[in-house]
């Protein structure tokens, strides 16, 4: 994997660049729409191509690692085959999944014990073998296992975790240098800063993470509940410490205005369920503001979802549509939402990168910001 940049803003840390992977290239900064279990929800790969124009997604390898299963992916030749998406795929190590079965799980040195949210059975994820299942994906960027501490989390702990999350990042190095990929094409790997909410642990992790000199690097740990100027704290310390030459992205984050914010904090790299999540449930990003479908004042709107943001389902269908199509439970409500929000994302991202390169980057932001968490 190779990153190059193209500009710098002047008034801020925001920068854009492109990354070249295996499956093409990836301009940023960009928004990788999730598909947890090999699949964008309620969305087509056409979609993502055509209408949406996703450089890249995500796949989770907890999900996948528990169905299809592995041995399904490695006859298939890897995600890429399996799922039909011929572009950049990139792989959680399963470390957020753990930490959202707290209930269920133990952690000790050697790895994470815990138990399957489908059957119940035991499972033990390691360094070692979060690397060997991510090789069997076949992701063109893997994730280094971690742990992802809660917020708030206590001082001491957050220490341990993070000194632990280093340890197995070791492994993970020694694992993945020690193996070849298995589809005939080059893999990346990611190592993840952790640290909480502690400025001198962040500073301590990034450090740290930056010594390994990967191709790239992750934050980790944020979005988890602390408050959004507490994440944009603890992003501007590790950012700046980061190498400068390398994509950084923000793991889970999140919100238009999350994303804004922190591409002037120079991250490049974004997931979050937050555009599909949400779709389902009826609230739409637009270029005008945050509008939640299913209120009464827009059953008899028929003007475009939005028409200044183009695409098909963007300017096909009403809003007083989409409104009956929700509060009928139709499948198609949640399939038009979702290629609708995740299209708002992937422009907003672009937007950014051209106003990134023009120069303008700062004061447009600022603008779409408030713009942008206003409730129509």
């Amino acid at each position: 994997m190779q990153f190059s940049l193209v500009a710098k803003d002047i008034q801020s840390k925001a920068r854009a660049g492109v990354v070249q992977t295996a499956h093409g290239a990836i301009e940023t900064p960009i928004f990788m729409p999730v598909g947890t279990a090999g699949t964008v929800k309620a969305v087509h790969q056409r979609e993502l191509k055509d209408d949406i124009k996703a450089e890249i997604i995500l796949g989770n390898t907890y999900h996948l690692y528990l169905r299809p299963g592995l041995n399904i992916l490695e006859q298939a030749g890897g995600l890429h085959k399996f799922n039909g998406w011929d572009r950049p795929i990139l792989t959680d190590s399963g470390g957020y999944q753990v930490f959202s079965l707290a209930g269920t799980r133990k952690i000790k040195e050697e790895g994470v014990k815990f138990k399957s949210h489908i059957d119940g059975s035991t499972l033990n994820f390691t360094p070692e073998n979060v690397m060997d299942t991510q090789r069997t994906i076949g992701a063109d960027i893997i994730m280094a296992f971690d742990e992802c501490t809660p917020y708030p989390c206590d001082y001491t702990y957050a220490k341990q975790s993070m000194e632990r999350t280093h340890r197995w990042l070791q492994r993970c190095v020694d694992r993945f240098d020690s193996t070849e990929p298995k589809y005939g094409y080059d893999q990346t790997l990611f190592p993840i800063v952790q640290g909480s909410t502690y400025k001198d642990l962040r500073v301590q992790s990034a450090e740290t993470i930056a010594s390994f000199g990967r191709e790239g690097n992750a934050i980790g740990g944020l979005s988890v509940g602390e408050p959004a100027e507490m994440m944009y704290e603890m992003t501007e310390v590790v950012c700046d410490i980061l190498p400068a030459d390398k994509p950084r992205y923000l793991m889970g984050v999140g919100t238009p205005a999350n994303i804004l914010e922190n591409i002037a904090l120079g991250v490049d790299m974004f997931d979050c369920v937050l555009p599909t999540r949400n779709a389902r449930n009826g609230m739409l990003f637009t270029t005008q503001g945050i509008v939640n479908i299913r209120n009464q004042k827009w059953a008899t709107d028929h003007s475009p979802i939005d028409a200044e943001l183009g695409g098909y389902v963007s300017t096909f269908y009403s809003k007083a549509y989409l409104r009956h199509l929700i509060h009928s439970g139709e499948y198609l409500a949640g399939q038009i939402a979702s290629v609708h929000n995740l299209t708002f994302y992937l422009w907003l991202v672009k937007q950014a990168r051209q106003h990134i390169i023009a120069g303008t980057f700062r004061d447009w932001k600022d603008v779409m910001v408030k713009k942008l968490m206003t409730r129509l």
